[in-house]
């Protein structure tokens, strides 16, 4: 059981992510909380075009940044005294998700994306993507990226075509494996995109509930599994 947790949270983060995104996306006038490229290229394009980019789109790349080393100086911390990092980083992405869903649902189903208290909501969700990256880095060594999906679609695609090709066996059962853990990411990250949408359309931000609830259950995962290196 402990073994299928660690194979399963992956695939629940994915689903967190891609619903964070969306709902993120469509609440916050278009802020990626999840999706740090997106944010980098809306930011550049106002400023070329002259522009004033949104408050939060402005924020959220020196936020993640920010955070992804804070995480890592967190991890650090931890692993120096011989504690594993992943169900500390899996309760601190909760707390922050969770701070982000209160923060939005005490404003109402919708909430002006310009307002102080929408900045701050967004940034908390920021950096609760940029603790997920992060984590699947430190402490889930050889999972796919959750959030990042061009990375693992190009992937899954050069492994099928490397077991088309007929490479030797070991090549073969290498990339067919690789290929096995990253497509529940692919479909986790798409499932989470189309609830996240399909549930703020119906009641706006409080649906952020959804990928708090999520990262709960990967919390409750994360106690049980056994994870390669795991020190506990």
């Amino acid at each position: 059981m402990s073994s299928l947790n660690a194979k399963m949270i992956p695939a629940v983060l994915s689903v967190v992510a891609g619903s964070v995104d969306a709902i993120g996306f469509l609440g916050l006038g278009g802020l990626f909380t999840a999706q740090v490229t997106g944010n980098l290229v809306i930011l550049v394009a106002h400023l070329v075009a002259g522009r004033g980019a949104p408050a939060a789109t402005i924020l959220a790349v020196p936020v993640f940044v920010t955070a992804l080393g804070l995480t890592r100086l967190l991890a650090g911390a931890l692993e120096s005294v011989g504690f594993a990092s992943l169900r500390p980083l899996l309760l601190l992405q909760l707390l922050l998700l969770c701070g982000f869903f209160l923060l939005c649902a005490s404003a109402g189903a919708h909430i002006d994306p310009d307002a102080t208290k929408a900045i701050f909501a967004g940034m908390l969700g920021v950096s609760a993507m940029a603790v997920q990256n992060a984590l699947v880095q430190i402490s889930l060594k050889g999972a796919p990226s959750t959030a990042v999906m061009t990375t693992n679609i190009t992937r899954v695609m050069m492994d099928i075509g490397e077991m088309m090709l007929g490479r030797g066996p070991t090549d073969v059962a290498k990339v067919r494996d690789r290929a096995k853990r990253t497509w529940p990411a692919i479909v986790g990250f798409a499932v989470g995109c189309g609830l996240g949408a399909t549930c703020e359309t119906a009641i706006g931000l409080r649906s952020l509930a959804l990928p708090a609830g999520l990262a709960l259950l990967a919390v409750t995962m994360g106690t049980t599994a056994k994870i390669e290196g795991d020190q506990d």
